[in-house]
């Protein structure tokens, strides 16, 4: 039977596995760790070349899970996400011709390089774990989960994701260049290697096979989330639809996955039980993809972050 100090060992060995082929993001790894054993979807944005699709790859290598990758293109349609009923002449019936959603882990890379149409046939999956194909659903395995880069909407060439999507990631999560010495560590690193290493070739190797991981998603649903807890939540996740500067604030599936998301970061900080600290700790990653600046805000020169940090150090929290 897994216990708490059986998850936050098995988060230990992710940890280390991922170490050794990527050079800091510490705090990006907590944010997959937490998705991963929460049941949730991550949004890995940043520049170009601070590894978002690296580390995705090394977190993908790290779990004994079926694994799919799609690179997002502008001329990339649903069908190439879905895939499609073709009909098989030597049978005189049409075969499902599964696409690349099919799996339990999707590195969904450079997600906001094709337009809205396409990204849309993700958002079934991403709630359901279903997909409907000529009328007829599918149902996917219950540990489908969602690895997605996107590069910032201010570069070239990308598409802003619709609000209904955003809204199906657990977190938003801001990948930073690194600082001097972690850049000085990648360069001495990989400078004089003719590419960039594969996590195969780094011996990153898998340390979670799957009955593993559903005892640990056990291990997080026990945690308890007291009442002043859940209605420290709530009045997070309302503030944002008070807020003057904000156009539209965060839904109830927020408040949802932030409780989902502090029972998981309480598991690896060794707890039965959530903590304010909990909901602090993520409420910014939570909420930042889900509310929108109001004219007058944007006009102002206001950040969604700022406003956020704002919300949470005024809504007091339960002793």
């Amino acid at each position: 039977m897994t216990d708490i100090a059986s998850v936050q060992s098995l988060a230990e060995q992710i940890r280390a596995e991922i170490a050794k082929a990527v050079v800091g993001q510490e705090e990006v790894v907590d944010h997959l760790l937490i998705a991963l054993f929460s049941g949730g979807h991550i949004l890995l944005e940043g520049p170009p070349g601070t590894a978002k699709t690296f580390l995705a790859q090394c977190f993908a290598a790290t779990l004994s899970l079926d694994y799919g990758r799609i690179q997002f293109t502008p001329d990339l349609m649903p069908g190439d996400i879905l895939g499609s009923n073709l009909f098989n002449f030597q049978t005189s019936q049409f075969t499902l011709t599964r696409g690349p959603i099919f799996c339990e882990l999707l590195l969904a890379d450079e997600i906001n390089r094709t337009p809205p149409k396409t990204q849309a046939a993700l958002l079934e999956a991403m709630q359901e774990r279903a997909v409907t194909i000529d009328g007829e659903r599918h149902m996917l395995l219950d540990q489908f989960m969602v690895v997605a880069t996107q590069n910032p909407i201010e570069q070239q060439g990308v598409y802003p994701l619709p609000e209904a999507q955003l809204d199906r990631f657990l977190f938003k999560v801001i990948v930073d260049y690194p600082s001097h010495e972690e850049e000085r560590n990648i360069v001495a690193t990989y400078g004089q290697r003719p590419r960039v290493q594969r996590p195969g070739d780094l011996e990153v190797k898998g340390v979670v096979d799957k009955p593993k991981l559903a005892e640990a998603l056990d291990v997080v649903r026990q945690v308890k989330l007291v009442d002043d807890i859940v209605d420290y939540i709530v009045r997070l996740v309302r503030a944002t639809r008070d807020n003057s500067a904000l156009e539209s604030g965060a839904s109830p599936r927020a408040a949802v996955m932030l409780a989902n998301a502090a029972r998981a970061r309480a598991v690896l900080h060794g707890r039965d039980y959530a903590i304010p600290d909990d909901v602090k700790a993520l409420a910014g990653s939570v909420l930042r993809h889900r509310i929108m600046l109001s004219p007058t805000a944007e006009i102002e020169g206001r950040q969604v972050e700022d406003i956020v940090d704002s919300l949470i150090e005024q809504t007091e929290a339960p002793r």
